[in-house]
């Protein structure tokens, strides 16, 4: 098991090791087989396309982070551009909705890149759970985004546990909630929503917290 001290750095209030994971190998190696499977059920997608829908701007430049083969979002919505990020570039290749992709490990380097303030809106999909340095992708997520622009994080209840930060792994539904919630706001956001969109008795659990950047964001 090994540790992200930068990460831990940037949440005091967090245990030593609270970034480890119990898979300390190369992330590139762990996604290096592409994986065409969705991790949540059709339920939970519809659910989370339709918040897309209603949140992402019709029209925009959106920012598919930590994206696969598919990106769930409305098939009669057109936006400009959809941006994506992965670590299988096959993944991305597959995925229809993109216009154009890049692949990074977030874990070794954060940054984006994208101009400043040329976004209109950023989603992670049932993948904050493996990011080590959460703060610093997130402020890059908000250097990117035009003011007020939002970015969208949703989560279950699954992940890959031998790659999910040991923080995560540690919460219930709730406990990853306030954790979403304290990732955004060390790194910038401002108005963040937590929203229960399924409670999970019959199908997946599915929650989506927002943060938004400021109307008048200088990016740092």
């Amino acid at each position: 098991m090994t540790d992200t001290p930068a990460a831990d750095g940037a949440f005091p209030e967090l245990p030593p090791g609270a970034f480890a994971k119990l898979d300390g190998g190369d992330d590139a190696d762990f996604y290096a087989q592409a994986r065409l499977v969705t991790h949540i059920d059709a339920t939970a997608i519809a659910t989370l396309t339709d918040f897309y829908r209603r949140v992402l701007p019709a029209g925009g430049v959106l920012l598919d982070l930590m994206s696969s083969w598919v990106s769930h979002l409305p098939e009669a919505v057109a936006y400009a551009e959809v941006i994506g990020h992965g670590m299988n570039a096959a993944e991305l290749a597959a995925n229809p909705r993109l216009t154009r992709w890049f692949v990074r490990d977030f874990n070794q380097d954060p940054s984006l890149p994208l101009a400043d303030a040329s976004v209109d809106a950023a989603m992670i999909c049932v993948s904050i759970q493996y990011l080590q340095r959460p703060a610093a992708l997130l402020a890059e997520a908000r250097r990117v985004l035009k003011p007020g622009a939002p970015v969208v994080i949703s989560f279950s209840n699954r992940c890959f546990p031998t790659k999910a930060v040991a923080v995560w792994r540690a919460l219930d539904g709730a406990g990853h909630a306030r954790l979403v919630d304290i990732y955004l706001r060390r790194a910038g956001f401002a108005g963040t929503e937590i929203h229960r969109l399924i409670e999970g008795w019959s199908t997946d659990p599915l929650t989506v917290v927002v943060g938004r950047t400021l109307e008048q964001d200088d990016g740092k």
